[in-house]
């Protein structure tokens, strides 16, 4: 296997050459971006490569349309603003309360729901714009409904919370995952009611929002007129929604567990 990993990386080497000084004659300031790469060659060059380092072209050939649909993909299903039925907003973080961690005159912590923050602000205004077009009910988690409450004086007749975090008596704040709040919006509604699902949440999230509302039984879209919020917040109470490099590592690592466990549950139902 060592002369053979040898050897392919050799020829390899050598195949590349030619491209790589082709490319520097263009222009030694061309960015990545200038030298585009199609899906199909990104997966023709992943499966050699990895074919190198596991020396095993099957494994290669199965796991590399994994890496490239979780590392590379991160486009949308879209659906008309006109075809949504109804839609569903999942909150992106919050802020810390400053009440939570204060003591009051007992010794006891207080108990106080974060703040919403500003990247649920914008979930929220991308919501109201969508209720524009379209004024259909909207399911909100709890941080982006309080917004529309407040700032939209959305209320009852066209709005309803989902959700909110559990805060103990300590201050400690346990958030619910985007299935709980997905299925507590099933069970509130039901998906045959729901209709068409317009997603509405922070973009890098909107992927796997929409793959997890669809497992969970919604015909689950992102609206096309709709522009999703891609700003991070450096307040954020959780570390991983502060940098994209953190949230992108987390939400790529949830989606690895998540294609895991159905694997699992496909190739082996009985354990």
């Amino acid at each position: 296997m060592s002369t053979r990993r040898k050897f392919l990386l050799s020829t390899s080497a050598a195949a590349t050459l030619p491209a790589v000084a082709a490319a520097l004659s263009i222009s030694r300031n061309a960015s990545a971006a200038d030298l585009p790469v199609s899906g199909a060659e990104l997966i023709r060059q992943m499966t050699g490569k990895l074919d190198v380092e596991l020396n095993d072209p099957t494994t290669a050939s199965i796991e590399v349309p994994r890496l490239q649909d979780i590392f590379f993909t991160w486009d949308l299903p879209l659906i008309p603003a006109a075809q949504v039925s109804t839609i569903v907003a999942y909150s992106f973080g919050d802020r810390p309360n400053a009440a939570n961690g204060s003591s009051s005159g007992s010794g006891t912590a207080q108990s106080t729901l974060p703040l919403p923050g500003p990247i649920n602000e914008e979930i929220a205004d991308a919501v109201y714009k969508l209720y524009q077009l379209k004024p259909v009910m909207v399911f909100a988690q709890w941080e982006v409904a309080s917004v529309l409450t407040s700032k939209y004086q959305m209320n009852s007749s066209n709005l309803q919370p989902v959700l909110p975090p559990v805060v103990a008596s300590n201050g400690t704040v346990t958030y619910p995952a985007v299935a709980q709040v997905a299925a507590a919006v099933i069970a509130l509604e039901g998906t045959a009611v729901m209709g068409t699902v317009a997603i509405v949440t922070h973009r890098d999230q909107a992927k796997s929002a929409i793959q997890t509302s669809r497992a969970l039984g919604m015909n689950a879209y992102a609206a096309q007129e709709i522009t999703l919020p891609v700003d991070y917040d450096s307040q954020a109470s959780q570390p991983t929604n502060r940098r994209r490099d953190l949230y992108l590592l987390s939400d790529m690592t949830n989606q690895f567990a998540t294609l895991r466990a159905n694997l699992i549950a496909h190739e082996y139902p009985n354990g």
